[in-house]
């Protein structure tokens, strides 16, 4: 940015051990590396925003004036990330400790919201190869009001599981145990209701994701006019009013009473499989109750964060990685797509 600097320094070398070092180095903190601590940053974040081939031929070149490999972007980027992964293993937090304004619900009770899901990524087998993908983890706890603020936590090893505590600590730093409700949403991914039980007992309620539970509904009328897309959908439509406004156990006992014992074949498997569908997740499709209270009843935030945080970098079309790289990546997306200072925080922690 500031076009070509010359620094002068002294170098010593010993003619015994064959080695040398410049001490003005130490104060630069550019020993064992061929960046500053501040082209670190910047690497790293080009790295984080876009491919490391893009981030070196053309982010950097053009905005900060270097000339680095794409070799060295990806380097730096995943050294920088598993650093910033296993400080949020070892319980560091960063940003300012201040409670969030809560949002209060229809009843005037200040509300916390939570959620997680599940993503795939593409990775990559040997000798370059595909091989079989995994499934990057998403959490996250936001403000509900005016758009506020939120707070993600991404990672692809070890899941769900290894991101209890990174969210739990973040939350502490704005005030969760504050609100005086907690609710969780989640679309009911396989094991995500459980972590979040387990991880925020204070939850009141894990809510089903309204719109994946009428996509099963949808699917249903689909197979019952598989020829006629316009029919299936005005079949399916007071089926999802009736979810909405009268909640899961009402439609569920109502489905319970069809009789398609003389149906095709399709249409009764189908049918079987939204009931199994509703007797796993009946007991979260209170939505009448939930609405009624003001609180949110969609998994909207959390699919985009799924986008935002691990869709926009590593799901390009022909992406491929591997685990340990797009592990750090995940870990550096959730720190740049949270609230303002967050990213600035961990950067001042390293030059402390």
């Amino acid at each position: 940015m500031l076009g070509s600097v010359r620094v002068a320094r002294a170098y010593y070398h010993c003619a015994e051990c064959h080695r040398g070092h410049g001490p003005r180095d130490t104060t630069l903190g550019a020993v064992g590396t061929d960046l500053s601590p501040g082209t670190v940053e910047l690497v790293a974040l080009a790295g984080t925003r876009s491919r490391c081939a893009e981030a070196a031929q053309k982010t950097l070149p053009k905005l900060a004036g270097l000339a680095v490999g794409e070799s060295t972007v990806e380097r730096t980027t995943e050294r920088v990330g598993a650093d910033l992964g296993a400080r949020l293993g070892e319980g560091r937090t960063f940003g300012t400790s201040k409670a969030w304004d809560g949002s209060e619900d229809a009843e005037g009770q200040t509300v916390a919201y939570i959620s997680a899901d599940l993503t795939g990524v593409g990775m990559q087998g040997p000798n370059g190869g595909a091989t079989e993908g995994r499934m990057a983890a998403v959490g996250m706890i936001w403000n509900a009001g005016n758009e506020g603020p939120v707070r993600y936590v991404c990672g692809l090893t070890g899941g769900l599981s290894v991101l209890g505590q990174p969210l739990r600590n973040p939350g502490a730093q704005v005030g969760m145990d504050q609100a005086a409700r907690g609710v969780a949403i989640s679309d009911g991914g396989s094991g995500i209701e459980d972590w979040l039980r387990e991880n925020f007992p204070r939850v009141e309620a894990v809510i089903l994701d309204f719109y994946h539970a009428a996509q099963h509904l949808c699917e249903w009328a689909k197979v019952r006019h598989p020829e006629d897309e316009a029919t299936a959908a005005r079949v399916a439509y007071p089926w999802c009013h009736r979810l909405k406004h009268e909640g899961g156990p009402a439609v569920h006992a109502a489905r319970r009473g069809v009789d398609v014992s003389g149906r095709r074949a399709p249409l009764r498997e189908a049918h079987r499989e939204l009931l199994v569908y509703f007797d796993n997740q009946v007991h979260r499709m209170d939505d009448p109750s939930y609405r009624a209270k003001g609180w949110l009843i969609g998994s909207g935030p959390v699919e985009a964060a799924c986008k935002q945080v691990v869709g926009q970098r590593l799901k390009g079309t022909g992406m491929r990685g591997g685990e340990a790289g797009a592990d750090a990546v995940c870990h550096l997306r959730a720190l740049f797509r949270s609230e303002k200072g967050q990213w600035d925080d961990y950067w001042r922690s390293q030059a402390a």
